[in-house]
This record gives structure tokens, C-alpha cells and sequence, in this order.
């Protein structure tokens, strides 16, 4: 059975955003039954698959409390009729889209049974060109048409056409070359779509000379270079870095009528800005303007971005405000060139007025975003503002950079705001990552000097290996002078096992503030014997103040014997020592 029938819309969705089949499967791995995705074609392919209702009832060998949980869920209305819906629905991905939140593992599985019983093709064919764009697309596709091909289903010229642009998104250069060799080999011709997905794959590592004899072999083939092909050519000399070969083919594309939008201006601009080459990226841009070609503002974006990685922080904001006023289409991508252009031109007023048009637009921030925002308000000292925008940046799953919110830690300690810096710190640490050593140090030495002291004895416990001794040693005459009492033996006891040496000035410090506040009695007495164990012995001044406190625990003899203990202990380990 050929899938010329399955993969039609192939062809002309390989530009489309991820089917929401593959957003669902690619996002958690199935368990259910044992399923994976390579195994979603199969149930697809299963003709004698069971229907919803058998689906949704267990076998008579299961627990009767799993059974009954079981079809409670499967006999849920409301995934009833989404299923009922999407199945029915003559466009199934825009149904998805609205009930995929509904939907678990098994209706997934129940509706591509029913696209394959069905023989809908076509849809089935949208799980494999979704993988253009998902991540790790590439290895995703390969293993569902193995699938597909086990299942006896043989390759077809529009199977290799969607292989082709999937390699070509993820710049599987070689791969593109290998399956274009082998569509031609198995009888098939090319057609526009395939020359144009293999030069698409050229053009990411600016392969323009097997570019050429590409679009050589397509005119020889009796085919015509489209406005797709030529604009594709165009990208491969821009990323090669051949801008007088760009200019020659954009004069081409304007002869056929093939730039009357801005897509190939702005292809040759964005590169020749990068290269370095900004005065020839505004001549394009001027050029573009003068002869009023249709655009969305993607050249107004590339060219503000270029700005501002120039330091023409001025004009780069002049730029923005001209686009606010031609244009009111936004994207993440130009909104984050314009807040970019804003925080650079320190225009507090425009980043907010941004940040509110955002919010109406309904436009979410990605981590780009979050990091032109810290950056911006730690350059402008607004550190409670980078707080929070950390803040909500991890509270929305994005990655934080610790390299950058070192900087905010550290910026927060200094401006008086150490529990913020400790809250950063934190995010970073339960991110499960490990985090450099001269953190740990930064966070500490913060926390001490600022006097929260529970906390600084949160990271020492954790990390002391990575704290000095002269910081270790501020820790614990300020923990026993003024931390919680509840915890001196604890924070003592951990400052031992890091290997830190404590000194009689600390213990003599304890030992004060023990006898000032009798009813803690029972914990100096703890130590002094976990001081016996351990070889630890207090000084003369120490001594004398237990022994004329020693009322304090009700019996004198019991501090004397402690005492004489640690005195003997202490004789001990001195003579081992010589």
C-alpha cells in the first residue's frame, strides 16, 4: 500500500507549526499499555482495534477497584464528546486544538484507530509532518515511518518530500542529501518541493556550490526554479557570506515579480548585519522602504536588533517607535527587539508601555525576554524588579542562567536586600544543578553579614567544603552569639564534621550564653559531654564560670566530673600529638 494517499498535505505544511497529535506524544513519553510513539502507527494500522467502549473496560483478570476507576474515567462526558468531536470533525487538528486539554493518553490512541479503520490518510500524514518543527523531529519521523514500512506501507515520493524538509529544519545536511539520493534511486523524480527542501538544507551551513549544481540538475530536469527555490538559493549565498551573488539574485527575484514582500530583503539584511556589514544592511532596508515593499515589520526587527548589537542605542530606539506607529502586528520575536531597543536607550517608560501591550496581546515572554528585563533593571539598579522578574521567569518553568542571577545575588546582598538574594539562590538550588562553588561563598558570606543566620546554616550544612575558614569561623562566633539557641548544638556539631577546627573563643562564647539563660541548661550540658567525646575542652575562664554556675544543674559533682573529663581528654591528645 503506497502513503501517497496519507501524505499530501505533507507537501504544503512544512512550514505549519507542530501537529497537535505530536505536541501531546512529544511532550510524555506513553506508558500506558506499554505504548510508545513509534507504536502510535501500529494502533493506527490495527484494523480489528477495539471501539471506545471496549477500549474503556478492563479485563475480568484486573482488580475490581482499577476496573471500575477505569471506565469511570472512559464514560467522562466531556472526553466522550471531545473524542466524539474530533473524530467527527472534517478538520481534526483545529479540534484538537480546542479539547486537547480534555483528552488523556487512550483517547488519543482511540481516535487514530479510528483515522486508520476510517482510512484518513491525511490526517494520519500530519503526525509525521509535524515533526518539522518538534524537537528531536528528526529521529521522531524516521522511527514512525520505520513503523509505517513495517506495517508494509512503502515509501512514496511525498514520504521523502516531508523526510527532506525535516532534515532541512534541524540542518541534517548529509541526511537530506542520503534520503534525496535514495528517493531517485527507488524511481522517483523530484519535484520543486524536494530541490527546494535539499537547497533549504544547503543553506544552512552555506553550502552554495552544491547549491548551484542543484539548481543546475532541477533546470535540466525540465523544472523551473519557483519563487520558493530562488528565495532558498538566496538564503544559502547570504549565510556563505556571498553578498554580491545575494544582490545579483534579490535584482533577479524583483524582475519576476518575486519580491514584492520583504522575505528576501530581510534574509540578505539580517546576514549582512551580522557579518558586520551594517551600512550595507540599512542601504537594503533604505532600498526596500524606497520601493514600498509590502512588509509585516520583520525588517524593521532585524534591523533594530542589528542596531543595538552595534551600540546605536538612539537610533535603534527611534526605529522601535517609528514600527509602534506604522505597525500594530506583534510577535515575541519583535516585541523582544523592541524592549531590547528600549532597555538599551534606558527608556524606562517605553519598557513598561511594552510590557502592558504585551499583556493586552496576550503575548507571553520566553526566556529571552526574562533576560533583556534583569539585565535592563540591574543596569538601572531597579533590583527589586529583577527580583521579581526572576521570580516569575522561574515560576513559569524557564531555565534560569546562573552566571546572571549570580550577579543579581550579589547585587541584592550589597543593596540591602539578602532574603531576595537568598530566595534567587534557592531557585537555583532546587533546580537540581550543580551550582559553582564561589556561590555557595557569595550566598554565605551574604547572609552572615546581613545576620540571618538560619539560613546562612542552611548553605553551610549543605556546602561547606565550598566556604573559607576565615568565613566559617565569622559564622560561628556570630551563630553563638546571637543565633537561634535552639540550634547552636546542631550548627557546632555541623562545623565539626566539615573538618573545621573550633577554637576555645567559640566555645567560650557558648558556654556565656548558656549560663545566661538557665533554662537551656539541659543543652549545655549536651555539649560539654559531646565536647568530652571528641577531645573539645573549654578554657580556664570557661571553666571557672560553669564551676560558680554549677547550682544551675542541681547537682555541683555532675559539671565537676564533666569537667575533670575533658581536662584529662585534652591531656590525652596533646601526648598523642608528641
Amino acid at each position: 500500500m503506497e502513503v501517497s494517499a496519507v501524505c499530501l498535505s505533507a507537501t504544503t505544511s512544512a512550514s505549519a507549526s507542530v501537529s497537535p497529535f505530536l505536541s501531546f506524544f512529544g511532550a510524555r513519553k506513553i506508558r500506558e499499555r506499554g505504548r510508545t510513539l513509534t507504536s502510535l502507527s501500529v494502533a493506527v494500522q490495527e484494523t480489528q482495534a477495539p471501539t471506545t467502549d471496549s477500549a474503556a473496560t478492563t479485563s475480568s483478570t484486573s482488580n475490581s477497584r482499577g476496573s471500575l476507576s477505569v471506565r469511570t474515567r472512559f464514560n467522562s462526558p466531556v472526553r466522550r464528546s471531545s473524542i466524539d468531536e474530533v473524530k467527527a470533525c472534517s478538520d481534526p487538528v483545529s479540534a484538537l486544538s480546542r479539547v486537547e486539554g480534555v483528552l488523556q493518553v487512550q483517547d488519543f490512541n482511540i481516535i487514530l484507530r479510528h483515522f486508520g479503520e476510517s482510512r484518513r490518510w491525511s490526517e494520519i500524514s500530519q503526525l509525521l509532518s509535524g515533526c518539522i518543527k518538534a524537537k528531536h523531529g528528526y529521529s521522531k519521523a524516521t522511527q514512525l515511518v520505520k513503523e509505517l514500512q513495517n506495517k508494509g506501507l512503502s515509501m512514496d515520493s511525498v514520504t521523502y518530500g516531508t523526510l527532506l524538509a525535516i532534515c532541512a529544519s534541524n540542518n541534517l545536511c548529509n541526511e537530506a542529501e542520503m534520503y534525496f539520493t535514495q528517493m531517485k534511486n527507488e524511481g522517483h523524480s523530484p519535484n520543486v518541493f524536494h530541490y527546494s527542501s535539499l537547497l533549504n538544507a544547503y543553506s544552512g551551513e552555506g553550502k552554495y556550490l552544491k547549491a548551484e549544481k542543484l539548481v543546475n540538475e532541477m533546470k535540466a530536469s525540465g523544472l523551473a526554479p519557483n519563487k520558493v527555490t530562488l528565495t532558498t538559493l538566496l538564503k544559502v549565498y547570504a549565510r556563505g557570506h556571498l553578498f554580491e551573488k545575494s544582490q545579483e539574485l534579490l535584482s533577479e527575484l524583483e524582475t519576476l515579480g518575486y519580491a514584492a514582500d520583504e522575505m528576501p530583503y530581510c534574509i540578505i539584511m539580517d546576514h549582512l548585519a551580522k557579518a558586520g556589514h551594517l551600512l550595507e544592511a540599512k542601504k537594503i532596508f533604505a532600498q526596500m522602504k524606497e520601493k514600498d515593499v509590502k512588509s509585516d515589520g520583520y525588517s524593521y526587527s532585524i534591523m533594530i536588533s542589528a542596531l543595538c548589537r552595534d551600540g546605536s542605542l538612539n537610533e535603534a530606539k527611534e526605529l522601535a517607535k517609528d514600527f509602534e506607529k506604522k505597525f500594530d502586528k506583534y510577535d515575541l520575536v519583535i516585541v523582544n527587539n523592541l524592549l531590547r531597543a528600549y532597555c538599551n536607550a534606558g527608556d524606562l517608560e517605553s519598557v513598561m508601555h511594552m510590557l502592558k501591550k504585551m499583556d493586552g496581546l496576550s503575548i507571553n515572554p520566553d526566556w529571552n525576554t526574562f533576560h533583556i528585563l534583569i539585565k535592563y533593571f540591574c543596569r538601572e539598579k531597579l533590583y527589586h524588579l529583577a527580583f521579581k522578574t526572576i521570580e516569575d521567569m522561574n515560576g513559569k518553568g524557564h531555565q534560569l542562567n546562573e552566571e546572571l542571577c549570580s550577579s543579581v545575588i550579589l547585587q541584592l546582598g550589597q543593596s540591602g536586600f539578602p532574603s531576595e538574594a537568598f530566595s534567587i539562590y534557592n531557585m537555583l538550588r532546587y533546580s537540581k544543578r550543580t551550582l559553582c562553588k564561589s556561590l555557595h561563598q557569595r550566598m554565605f558570606s551574604i547572609l552572615v553579614r546581613a545576620g540571618l543566620l538560619k539560613d546562612a546554616y542552611v548553605v553551610m550544612k549543605d556546602n561547606s567544603q565550598s566556604l573559607s575558614a576565615k568565613s566559617l569561623e565569622k559564622f560561628a562566633m556570630s551563630f553563638m552569639k546571637s543565633g537561634n539557641i535552639n540550634l547552636i548544638n546542631d550548627v557546632l556539631k555541623a562545623l565539626h564534621r566539615s573538618g573545621f577546627q573550633i577554637g576555645s573563643d567559640v566555645f567560650s562564647t557558648t558556654v556565656s550564653r548558656y549560663i545566661a539563660t538557665p533554662a537551656k541548661k539541659d543543652l549545655l550540658l549536651h555539649l560539654l559531654k559531646w565536647m568530652s567525646v571528641l577531645g573539645y575542652c573549654v578554657d580556664s575562664s570557661s571553666r571557672n564560670l560553669l564551676l560558680k554556675n554549677a547550682h544551675l544543674f542541681g547537682n555541683k559533682q555532675i559539671i565537676a566530673e564533666i569537667l575533670s573529663k575533658q581536662h584529662g581528654m585534652s591531656r590525652k591528645n596533646k601526648t598523642n600529638k608528641t
